[in-house]
């Protein structure tokens, strides 16, 4: 931990040693911020490279709505690009026009990848008295939707770099020795 304050946490995590670099072989340090409000949470993420690295990360925040069914959920989805996916669920290269959504989650069933369009998407999830809102502040340029029939959740992911970019190359930034990558992402909730 570097610092914490009633409202604020931050921590460091340096990815040097041995068995770590096992799992990824590039030298460098994570920052997470937290900050809490009366209304919010902002997760501030920044990568410092010692080493050349591929920055490839996301986050998973699933939501729900309590003491409502499903079917009284309502998304909402800006337009995107959606990542076509081979049989084994990993993105082709290919991309489909998605446009924006805004609908009952009473039979939907949704598992996909999509490339943002805006600099700052806004995804929700509401119903009747309550409103949760993500919002990318900061160099997520993809996500993921997963929204599962018949389950009482909604994932909604930001992410740096689309599924299996450090193995298929497409979309992925590196970030040169010294440099540093920031992303930033808010979650709204309105009573």
């Amino acid at each position: 931990m570097i610092a914490a304050k009633r409202d604020r946490l931050t921590a460091r995590l340096e990815w040097t040693r041995p068995e770590l670099l096992a799992v990824f072989p590039f030298r460098h340090k994570v920052e997470m911020t937290a900050t809490l409000r009366p209304d919010s949470l902002t997760i501030e993420t920044a990568v410092i490279a010692d080493d050349p690295v591929p920055v490839s990360f996301g986050f998973h925040p699933y939501f729900g709505i309590p003491c409502r069914p499903r079917a009284e959920w309502r998304l909402e989805l800006p337009a995107m690009r959606k990542l076509v996916l081979d049989d084994r669920g990993i993105p082709t290269g290919k991309e489909e026009r998605f446009d924006r959504v805004d609908t009952s989650l009473c039979e939907l069933n949704l598992d996909a990848g999509f490339i943002v369009l805006d600099q700052r998407p806004k995804f929700s999830l509401s119903g009747v008295d309550r409103r949760i809102t993500l919002e990318f502040l900061e160099n997520y340029r993809y996500a993921q939707v997963f929204a599962p029939k018949g389950k009482d959740f909604v994932a909604l992911e930001p992410m740096t770099a689309r599924t299996s970019a450090l193995t298929s190359g497409q979309g992925l930034r590196v970030i040169e020795p010294g440099e540093d990558f920031n992303a930033a992402f808010r979650i709204g909730i309105q009573a």
